[in-house]
């Protein structure tokens, strides 16, 4: 099928602003089939398919991106990071595009390629509060691999405070993920910043905690809480 074969297949019904109302299992079966028809390419062809399709602004073309990008993972290079840092910061639009190139794509990039986390740090000084949340959303799956803590702690740091909440969400799902293989290392970094971590946040990040340390926990936030007021 060619090219603008696929995009006609793609272009469904619309509905609503940037959504074509497609359900996302059959946004992935498209994206499956839509693979298949054009493996063959060069690499950079394809990635230059996966820039088309972030460009049209709609969701599950956003979609269809990431999973063409994951679907070449094992042939990643180091100059792709360029290509992945443009898509982060000049076309996330919201959290499902967030969370699905970071969780996979830029996720195994770093943990194939580790040197760059140093430049994946620097995501979470943003302006923009999606690239900000990327930086926490790429390490989720690494964090379940018990990879990178003390970065996942710096980031968690330089996040803290910060007032938007999809921010928050990013770098209380990290941690969380983190205690799946580091629960004490998570439970006395989150009691250390008990005075100044949001109380969502707080809860959010322990609820991959025991209910005995998840009370105990509680019970040291609550005290100190009412200590401050």
């Amino acid at each position: 099928m060619k090219w603008e074969g696929l995009r006609c297949y793609t272009t469904l019904q619309k509905k609503g602003d940037n959504l074509y109302g497609v359900r996302m299992s059959v946004v992935s079966k498209i994206g499956k089939y839509g693979f298949q028809q054009i493996k063959h390419l060069p690499k950079q062809e394809i990635f230059g398919l996966c820039e088309e399709l972030w460009l049209s602004g709609y969701l599950e073309e956003s979609v269809i991106a990431c999973l063409w990008a994951e679907a070449l993972h094992k042939q990643y290079e180091p100059a792709y990071f360029k290509i992945f840092k443009h898509w982060v910061q000049d076309c996330l639009i919201n959290w499902t595009d967030c969370e699905t190139l970071c969780n996979h794509t830029v996720g195994d990039f770093i943990m194939m390629y580790s040197k760059y986390i140093s430049e994946l740090k620097k995501w979470s000084t943003s302006s923009k509060r999606f690239v900000r949340s990327a930086t926490a959303v790429t390490l989720i799956i690494p964090a379940r691999r018990d990879l990178f803590l003390n970065d996942i702690f710096k980031i968690a740091d330089i996040l803290l405070l910060d007032k938007d909440y999809l921010a928050k969400k990013g770098y209380g799902w990290v941690i969380k993920a983190s205690c799946e293989s580091r629960q004490k290392e998570v439970f006395d970094y989150l009691i250390s910043k008990k005075s100044v971590i949001p109380r969502t946040a707080f809860r959010n990040a322990l609820e991959k905690m025991p209910a005995e340390l998840r009370t105990e926990a509680m019970k040291r936030k609550q005290t100190t809480t009412k200590k401050q007021k």
